[in-house]
């Protein structure tokens, strides 16, 4: 029975194989679309699937309030783990994580930049599931100055040298790090990576017992069968119990009543396996994707299926009078209903069966470009995962069925009788439908291009949105440690380099920023502000060109400038200070509470030191000490950076810096990085909406080449009276232009609802224009008249004398 299916089938498609080509690749570009986008979210939702401990393992997040500043980041105190180890039973072990990014390692003279350069404790391979290739898992990170590379780091370090036992010097350290195993790379889906692992006690801060000081990662290994609510719900007697003392000894409050002014501090635990799609957590060392986007995607992969189901109704309905003879001889030869629908059916899941193979090749061809474009490691590995095939053909069963349900109870409900005597006609009621899914059609294609007009206005908004500083022509250099006590003396020669207008040093520039402290207010106890803090030199306003909105910046000439600070106004503002020159910040520096005055001098125009993702919030400027060596050196070119000047640094930062390599950055291309995501998903969007509406105009063009073919006699006819072939086209375009209309008018609201949503997750925000929803309407009416003209105009060229002999 299925060969005689089959058969027919294949003897049925062939007589229609314009018709089916035009289904079979609008099919297969949709599964295509679909496949590539599953596999896409398949990757990100596998993030952290290989910890064997992924159902116990968990990180501490940080939840507070402080004044008017929300904190949601993985940023704990050093002391908590070994707290939780002691007063928490459910703990099995912890681990603690200070990641430092990339580092300058050196053997012997020379020297390699290291990306991923992280401390961790001994516990580490306990918990995640790293191979160790070479050393004791248990010992390996148990001394002070002992690290475990990754087997890529060793191998371009050493060679095929055996690295165990070997000595390494890290960025300006003294004291040398002793190779003690080495482990493999860790693979992509993990939120976290390193290349250097070294033991978390070399860290001056390891024991610091302080709880205010959150500056680690910490992450926690429940005992087999443990709520980790039970866990949490410990967690304010905790809080109360060694927190509640130093909020008491540092800001003269109790914990309750700090929390009645409005403050929070609060722990969570967050399961590993979904940090990777929670991005308001703050503090990653991989970039966190946002779930909206795979929601999207998601949806954006079930229109393009539907645009192209709809495709193969309308073309399979449309088509009924050419196929109503055969049904109706069928028929009368005692085929039944049930046995023309299951025929009908064994036709469209062939069409999806043929759809899905050339599916498979194209995403084979395409995947290394879609990976290489959005920088993703996608794979479609169809051994490896074996269940892929099954789930494929399941997809095109399902595809098949809905695309082709409709089409075979539609057309095996034909009258034999009516047939057979030629009288049957493409039906009101069948019409109605095919309208109805044009409009669907269009409604789904404008959806696409408006919401990617609207993802590129927002992006195109952050990218050129001015950020309050010149971010053009400045180079930005890493490590100012490198160079140690020697900064000035090299600002000094760096400014004789031609091209170079001022440089500055400071611990934090715009997009890099370190320090989120807690001040106060004198005169207002019991108050907590907390603000960024950067440590600047004198040069670093006009270096960034960030304008005051009054007082003045740091000053050679007085020196008391040094315990003074600058402001922006957002603090200011925030902080409700009236007169910024009685106002003075408090710095409680040592467990015995001594204090230090700062007074406000300046107060700056507001800035962006963040992506545009955050609001501008409070931020404080300190003058930057002599022996205060770390952060960066930047430096501004009054003209684009030439090749020759950047040479000349480099030449001099050899000279200063000895054998260390000059890493620095472009801050115009580093602000623009911060957008990666938005720009990757724009290009997505593009790439997807482009191939709808590809999708939507192929069937479109095939429903007009049927519809122009029925009414060849008639544009004969017209011509032949004398109307004109502008009037012949309209009559033919027009009932599309109507459907374009109304497919306008439906989509408008819902792109409205949706991006207005979407557009939320943005601080700073484009506002919805007429532009973005007009647009859509023009590129959809242009697409829908473009594909109606070609087939129009070839039949408006046929002489009428041919013409009126069709049929």
């Amino acid at each position: 029975m299925i060969k005689n299916l089959l058969k027919h089938s294949l003897r049925a498609l062939k007589k229609q194989k314009g018709y089916v080509a035009i289904n079979i690749l609008g099919l297969s570009i949709g599964i295509a679309c679909s496949i590539i986008i599953a596999l896409f979210i398949i990757h990100e939702l596998s993030y952290d699937q290989y910890n064997e401990n992924k159902d116990r393992l968990y990180r501490l997040t940080l939840d507070g309030k402080i004044g008017e500043q929300e904190v949601n980041a993985s940023y704990t105190a050093a002391v908590i783990g070994p707290t939780m180890a002691i007063d928490f039973p459910e703990v099995e072990k912890f681990c603690r994580l200070n990641t430092w990014g990339d580092a300058i390692v050196k053997k012997e003279d020379i020297a390699y930049v290291i990306d991923d350069f992280a401390e961790v404790d001994s516990t580490f391979f306990e918990l995640f599931s790293i191979p160790l290739l070479k050393g004791d898992s248990k010992t390996v990170l148990n001394e002070p100055n002992t690290m475990v590379l990754s087997e890529s780091t060793a191998k371009k370090i050493f060679g095929d040298e055996d690295p165990i036992n070997k000595l390494l010097r890290v960025n300006t350290g003294q004291d040398p790090y002793r190779v003690t195993g080495v482990m493999a790379d860790f693979p992509e889906e993990t939120h976290l990576n390193a290349n250097i692992l070294t033991s978390f006690m070399t860290n001056q801060r390891s024991d610091d017992k302080e709880w205010l000081n959150n500056s680690f990662s910490t992450y926690i290994l429940l005992k087999p069968n443990t709520s980790p609510d039970n866990v949490e719900a410990k967690f304010p007697g905790m809080i109360e119990k060694y927190v509640g003392p130093r909020v008491q000894q540092l800001f003269g409050v109790s914990l309750s009543d700090f929390v009645t002014q409005g403050n929070r501090y609060e722990f969570h635990l967050q399961p590993v396996t979904k940090i990777h799609l929670q991005p308001e957590v703050e503090h990653e060392v991989k970039p966190a994707t946002d779930p909206k986007y795979l929601v999207i995607f998601s949806s954006v992969a079930i229109l393009i299926i539907v645009i192209a189901s709809i495709n193969f109704m309308n073309l399979s309905t449309a088509q009924a009078t050419k196929r109503a003879k055969e049904i109706g001889v069928k028929k009368v030869s005692g085929s039944s209903k049930g046995m023309l629908i299951l025929q009908f059916l064994t036709d469209s899941i062939l069409i999806s069966f043929i759809a899905l193979i050339l599916a498979v090749v194209i995403v084979f061809i395409s995947l290394p470009f879609f990976n290489d474009v959005f920088d993703t490691q996608v794979q479609f590995n169809l051994i490896e995962h074996f269940y892929y095939i099954p789930l494929l053909i399941v997809f095109a069963l399902f595809v098949g069925f809905i695309a082709g349900a409709y089409p075979a109870f539609y057309l095996s409900s034909f009258n034999p009788n009516t047939v057979l005597r030629g009288k049957l006609r493409d039906g009101a009621k069948n019409g109605k439908l095919r309208r109805i899914l044009v409009s669907v059609q269009f409604l789904i294609s404008i959806i696409l291009i408006v919401g990617t007009v609207i993802m590129y206005r927002q992006l195109t908004y952050m990218v050129n949105k001015d950020v309050g500083f010149n971010k053009e022509r400045l180079m930005v250099i890493h490590s100012a440690g490198a160079i140690g006590d020697q900064v000035k003396a090299f600002k000094q020669e760096i400014l004789k380099i031609p091209g170079v207008e001022f440089v500055s040093a400071s611990t934090a520039v715009p997009g890099h920023n370190t320090n989120n402290n807690g001040y106060m207010l004198e005169g207002r106890d019991g108050q907590t502000f907390l603000m960024q803090t950067a440590y600047v030199d004198y040069d670093f306003l006009k270096t960034y060109n960030i304008e005051l909105s009054d007082g003045r910046f740091f000053d050679r000439e007085f020196g008391a400038d040094h315990d003074a600070c600058i402001v922006n106004r957002k603090t200011v503002e925030e902080f409700g200070i009236d007169d910024y020159t009685q106002a003075r910040f408090v710095v409680v520096f040592n467990d015995d509470g001594e204090k230090k005055f700062m007074p406000i001098i300046g107060v700056c125009n507001n800035f962006h030191f963040e992506s545009l993702h955050s609001r501008i919030n409070p931020y404080v400027m300190r003058f930057k000490e002599d022996d205060n060596n770390w952060g960066f050196i930047s430096v501004k070119f009054n003209t684009d950076a030439s090749a020759a000047a950047i040479n000349q640094i480099e030449d001099s930062w050899k000279r200063f810096a000895s054998n260390n390599p000059l890493r620095y950055f472009f801050m115009d291309e580093d602000f623009s990085h911060m957008y990666k995501a938005e720009r990757q998903n724009a290009k997505l969007s593009v790439v997807f909406a482009i191939l709808g509406i590809f999708i939507a105009a192929l069937g479109l063009f095939g429903l007009t080449s049927f519809t122009v073919e029925q009414r060849t006699k008639e544009v004969g006819v017209r011509k032949a009276l004398g109307a004109s072939g502008y009037s012949i086209f309209y009559l033919i375009s027009k009932e599309i232009i109507v459907l374009v209309c109304v497919a306008t008018l439906v989509a408008w609201p819902l792109i409205y609802w949706v991006a207005t949503n979407w557009l939320h997750n943005y601080y700073y925000r484009i506002h919805l224009g007429v532009f973005e929803f007009i647009i859509g309407f023009i590129v959809a009416i242009s697409i829908a008249l473009a594909t109606i003209s070609y087939k129009t105009l070839q039949t408006l060229r046929i002489n009428p004398a041919h013409t009126l002999r069709y049929e």
